[in-house]
């Protein structure tokens, strides 16, 4: 009879690679940096950030991230400063102060929409004076050197970011809203057909005359009447303001 082949290996290739992986995890972690840890978190997003998810995708041990940073705050905070450090600003190529102060807007708006938890982070106060500081003197010195004083250029720069967030805020309102399954807010302003004509006369008349904005109406088309008033108050000819943004393309223009 002939004799019965050896038994397989205690370990296998399957086993002994996990058993060198857990080695390479309980033993010393490999050398990573802090900028490292944050490239991590940016890939990873604002919105999925955990230390573990951080640690897997630099093959490290989550207490191997605690020499680096504190704790997941600490981390979110570095993330979202790098994440609004990293966004393109506007180039200011000497155009109009208004198509400037549009452009901004623009710009902040769609980084916001795009990243909805970085306007989180915004709302927090997480994102540092460190990152936001230059970037502001940006635009302010552009407006600087068209004419606006330091108060000015601040009061019109908090007054276009104030438009942009709140538009941010209503398009993510929008999109949330719809991936529940449910209408946006804006839309559901226009369903009365359960209610009876006596019922919210000023919603029902402007909703006969004038229907429920579509959502692809440009956010700049919006601004233009925020920066003709600057131009009045700054005794600009805002016949001539808005000539010059009339050139501006918008999104409804593409």
């Amino acid at each position: 009879m002939p004799a019965s082949p050896p038994p397989p290996p205690a370990h296998g290739p399957t086993t002994r690679g996990a058993t060198e992986a857990s080695s390479r995890r309980t033993g010393r972690p490999p050398r990573i940096s802090r900028d490292q840890i944050v490239d991590a978190a940016v890939e990873i997003g604002l919105r999925d950030l955990t230390l573990k998810a951080v640690a897997d995708r630099l093959d490290v041990s989550v207490a191997a991230l605690y020499h680096h940073v504190s704790g997941k705050d600490d981390l979110l905070r570095l993330a979202a400063d790098s994440s609004a450090g990293r966004l393109r600003l506007p180039e200011d190529v000497g155009q109009h102060w208004a198509v400037w102060l549009l452009e901004w807007a623009v710009y902040t708006r769609e980084a916001f929409v795009a990243d909805p938890a970085l306007l989180d982070h915004f709302i927090d106060a997480d994102i540092s004076a460190e990152v936001m500081a230059p970037r502001i003197e940006v635009i302010l010195a552009a407006l600087s050197r068209q004419g606006f004083s330091a108060t000015e250029a601040r009061a019109a720069y908090e007054l276009v970011s104030a438009q942009a967030i709140g538009s941010a805020v209503a398009a993510i309102r929008d999109d949330r809203a719809w991936r529940r399954g449910d209408p946006p807010p804006r839309v559901a302003l226009g369903s009365l057909a359960h209610r009876s004509p006596a019922e919210l006369p000023v919603i029902r008349a402007l909703t006969e005359t004038d229907p429920v904005p579509e959502p692809t109406v440009a956010f700049a088309e919006q601004l233009r009447p925020v920066l003709l008033g600057i131009a009045v108050h700054r005794g600009d000819d805002p016949q001539s303001v808005a000539e010059v943004l009339a050139e501006k393309p918008t999104d409804r223009d593409h």
